[in-house]
C-alpha cells in the first residue's frame, strides 16, 4: 500500500517513526511534534501573506491602468468635445 505522502510506503513511514523514537526517545517526541506543527503553520501563514501581497500588487496595477485609461479618455474628450457629438448625430 502506497500513501500519497512524498510517495513513501507505510513500511517506510513506520521505519522513520521507529528511528525518530529511538533517536529522541518517547519524552521528546511530543515537543518535537509541537514545534514541527508550529513551523508548518508559520510556513503556511508566510505563504498566504506572500499570495495576499502579490494579489494586492496586481490589483493596484490594474487600478492604476484603469485610472490612466480614464484620464486619457477625459483628456481626449476635453481636447475635442464636439467630435463625439458630431459622430453621434450622423
Amino acid at each position: 500500500m502506497r500513501l500519497l505522502f512524498f510517495d513513501f510506503g507505510a513500511g517506510e513511514i513506520m521505519l522513520v517513526v521507529l528511528a525518530v523514537l529511538l533517536v529522541f526517545g518517547p519524552s521528546k517526541i511530543p515537543e518535537i511534534a509541537r514545534n514541527l506543527g508550529k513551523f508548518i503553520n508559520e510556513i503556511k501563514r508566510a505563504s498566504e501573506d506572500i499570495k495576499t501581497e502579490i494579489n494586492r500588487e496586481g490589483d493596484r496595477q490594474d487600478r492604476e491602468k484603469r485610472l490612466e485609461e480614464y484620464k486619457a479618455s477625459l483628456e481626449k474628450e476635453i481636447e475635442n468635445p464636439n467630435e463625439e457629438t458630431i459622430d453621434k448625430s450622423q
